[in-house]
């Protein structure tokens, strides 16, 4: 446990804007060469019919069009700097890619074991869940702007935002992304029990209630 927790030895240069900046270029480069939005995004029939074992790296730069990419980059921009500079680059790396990755692989078991073997995952909504969950535990008393005008505290925003993934996937019947946001919720759940000693309920709790 004491290996687990082993903290790095902070440092801060803006891993935030570098992760934003790769989104941007494949971005760029899938809507130049269309030809790699399949090799790079996440489904069962390339990644382990086809061998394409990059996938559950490199489904978290592509994404489906302008609107998706925008909203993504808006949000790690405005949390995941914030959650950057508390916790170290260092640190914020290996939680964003360990959530992203893990999030893409238990995807990727959830499109087999369904018999979706030609949806194809793409996207950085996983990691961003993630990283929604981190900074409402970081930041517990934060205040949201939802839609810019309704004020929201940050552990009840995600509290909501799991509230309503799970009742979106019930309703979709088998809409696997919707367990791909909760999943990322529950990755970045352990990490902080885990790997950061954090508990999210008695922060809230402590936060809101002592």
């Amino acid at each position: 446990m004491n290996l687990i927790r082993k903290p790095f030895r902070y440092s801060f240069f803006n891993a935030t804007f570098v992760i934003i900046a790769a989104n941007i270029v494949v971005f760029l480069a899938v809507n130049i060469f269309p030809g790699l939005y399949p090799r790079l995004g996440l489904s069962v029939i390339n990644c382990v019919g086809r061998g394409f074992w990059w996938q559950p790296v490199t489904y978290m730069f592509v994404h489906s069009g302008f609107t998706h990419i925008l909203l993504n980059m808006f949000g790690i921009f405005m949390f995941g700097l914030q959650v950057e500079r508390a916790i170290g680059s260092k640190e914020f790396l290996l939680f964003y890619f360990l959530c992203g990755i893990l999030d893409g692989v238990i995807s990727l078991a959830l499109y087999f074991f369904s018999g979706y073997y030609y949806v194809n995952l793409v996207g950085a909504s996983g990691a961003l869940y993630s990283i929604l969950l981190i900074f409402a535990v970081l930041f517990p008393k934060s205040i949201i702007g939802v839609y810019g005008i309704i004020p929201v505290p940050a552990p009840l925003l995600v509290l909501g935002y799991a509230v309503i993934e799970l009742g979106s996937h019930f309703r979709g019947g088998s809409n696997v992304a919707h367990l791909t946001h909760l999943t990322g919720f529950a990755i970045a759940w352990l990490y902080l029990i885990v790997r950061m000693g954090l508990h999210p309920i008695k922060i809230w709790k402590n936060a809101w209630f002592d």
